[in-house]
């Protein structure tokens, strides 16, 4: 039996670092969000399904929003960053880690 790889996976092993304390907490939630949905057989699907769930679980657009980093109170936590998510590490390192891990599964 094959066992159908699910986008959830990609999230394991978390990355070596972050850029403000909301990032896990939002790693976190984007794994719990895509669940068990199954890997898409292209790379183009699925890099656009991990865009969206950070767009959608953010509340932002990744590729419009102008500014360097946004406050979420829901990825508050403690801590003196605590609830800011920064977007330039989203960009450049984090979801490209993300579509990589993918591509490497396809």
């Amino acid at each position: 039996m094959i066992r159908m790889k699910a986008m959830a996976d990609l999230f394991d092993p978390e990355p070596a670092r972050w850029g403000l304390r909301g990032d896990p907490w939002v790693w976190q939630a984007m794994r719990d969000h895509l669940g068990e949905t199954y890997l898409p057989p292209t790379l183009g699907e699925a890099e656009a399904m991990l865009y969206n769930a950070f767009n959608r679980i953010v509340g932002v657009d990744l590729a419009a929003e102008p500014e360097p980093s946004v406050y979420r109170p829901e990825f508050a936590h403690g801590g003196l960053s605590s609830g800011h998510i920064h977007l330039l590490t989203w960009r450049l390192e984090l979801l490209p880690l993300l579509v990589d891990r993918a591509q490497a599964r396809l």
